[in-house]
């Protein structure tokens, strides 16, 4: 049986590769919904794989000074 590779190492630009590749991917296939309701399965998998993928970043702001978002 195959073991699987759990750790991985991506860069940024990596990240946002993958990121873009699969919000095109759900709005193609949210436009087939439409025309074929298995497509919705696939659209919520998508969906929850970008909220996994942003809910694993670490986001930093300066420990100094004023921050101001945006």
């Amino acid at each position: 049986m195959a073991k699987f590779n759990t750790k991985f190492e991506l860069s940024v630009s990596d990240m946002t590769i993958i990121e873009d590749a699969l919000r095109a991917s759900k709005l193609a296939k949210t436009q087939e919904v439409k025309k074929k309701p298995m497509e919705k399965q696939n659209v919520r998998e998508i969906h929850e794989l970008l909220g996994r993928l942003h809910n694993q970043k670490n986001f930093y702001r300066p420990s100094n000074g004023i921050y101001i978002g945006g």
